[in-house]
């Protein structure tokens, strides 16, 4: 349907009225207008006011709260900086950063202060982001490391020594 084919049903349902008719058919859809506005405007709008109303102030209390666990994790934070684990410690947590890498190949055993990885037929891009990680993380220095490329491409056997940043360096020998 038109534009025009509208108008003219239009005119031939409203030409045959009465102005008695008209007028109460005026204000029918005036009322009808302000029922829909009001039940599809204005009733959700109080309705969520209301509910903002009531939820705000606990709100408010959970901001206050979050404020102040972010102010104690930042007073926390160079405590926590400070702990290096040594020894047994660090060998187990290695083993677990290791395995949750997906570098299970390989053994982890304590050497002296340090602590000696070796792998077999790793992936040298994923060794070097788990060595980064593990040098951020357990505030470790490598100490030792003796790669040795296998024929296929990016895959190497390798044994690395690592121990806490803190731990004297060893002497070249």
């Amino acid at each position: 349907m038109n534009v025009g084919t509208l108008g003219q049903l239009w005119a031939e349902f409203w030409e045959p009225r009465t102005a008695r008719e008209k007028l109460l058919l005026t204000w029918g859809a005036v009322v009808l207008a302000l029922v829909v506005a009001y039940s599809v405007l204005w009733a959700p709008a109080q309705q969520g006011r209301a509910h903002l109303r009531q939820s705000l102030p606990a709100m408010q209390r959970q901001i206050a709260q979050m404020t102040a666990q972010a102010d104690e994790a930042r007073a926390l934070a160079p405590g926590a900086q400070g702990v290096v684990p040594t020894g047994g410690a660090l060998r187990d947590a290695l083993s677990a950063s290791l395995t949750q890498a997906g570098l299970a190949t390989t053994q982890v055993r304590l050497a002296g202060d340090a602590v000696q990885i070796d792998a077999k037929n790793a992936a040298f891009p994923a060794w070097t982001m788990w060595l980064d990680g593990a040098r951020k993380q357990f505030k470790v220095r490598v100490v030792e490391l003796h790669a040795t490329a296998l024929k296929e491409d990016g895959q190497v056997d390798l044994t690395v020594s690592v121990q806490p940043a803190t731990a004297p360096a060893r002497s070249a020998q």
